[in-house]
């Protein structure tokens, strides 16, 4: 069965650090690209950050050089290092495989930015 679990999410201030992890299992995690995604009231989900299993990756302009996605191939975990948060940041966060065709979403994690 497929299982997406994201955890790490927390109440932080503005230019604070968070650490979210995903955990995948019942899914081809090595051969595929895997992405961040992040939704909030009024925001439609949409894709933030995405690494290819060729190790390259992608950020979305608003969270390049202030975020990081990462794989432990090993592991089956993504990773997503949010530095200098900001309020806009404020969302649930969730991962999933970064195509077409997605998987039922996880449960997804709550990043809440305010002073």
């Amino acid at each position: 069965q497929v299982r997406l679990v994201e955890s790490g999410g927390a109440l932080v201030q503005p230019g604070g650090s968070l650490r979210l992890a995903c955990a995948a299992t019942g899914i081809d995690f090595t051969n595929n690209p895997m992405g961040w995604y992040r939704q909030s009231p009024g925001r439609p989900r949409a894709l933030i950050a995405r690494t290819n299993p060729d190790g390259t990756t992608f950020h979305e302009a608003s969270v390049k050089g202030r975020f990081s996605i990462s794989r432990d191939n090993s592991a089956n975990m993504l990773y997503l290092q949010m530095d200098n948060l900001k309020s806009d940041d404020t969302a649930f966060y969730y991962c999933n495989i970064a195509g077409r065709t997605l998987y039922p979403w996880g449960q997804g994690t709550q990043v809440t930015v305010s002073s």
